[in-house]
């Protein structure tokens, strides 16, 4: 399996959660040093909570899943005014 692979594998151990409250995650990119850049979707763009969701879920999975990740980043996390941050999941 490939590194996104296994990017993918951690979030789709967290997208139930989110999923329920009406939000999701996608991998925007991941960069040659490892660093994994994601976009919160739906109602996670906007939630008062997405930075505790990021840091305690998102970052946390990945980082235990695949260790050779140096760092996560939400790229829409502080940035509500995004008109992406409210489109469906592709």
């Amino acid at each position: 399996m490939d590194l996104k692979e296994r990017v993918e594998q951690a979030l789709d151990s967290m997208r139930p959660f989110l999923e329920t409250d009406g939000g999701n995650v996608a991998i925007e990119e991941i960069t040659e040093d490892n660093v994994v850049r994601l976009r919160l979707i739906g109602a996670c763009a906007s939630c008062s909570m997405s930075i505790m969701t990021f840091k305690a879920g998102l970052e946390q999975a990945i980082k235990k899943a695949v260790p050779e990740v140096t760092s996560v980043e939400a790229i829409n996390l502080t940035d509500f005014a995004d008109p992406n941050a409210t489109m469906p999941f592709r």
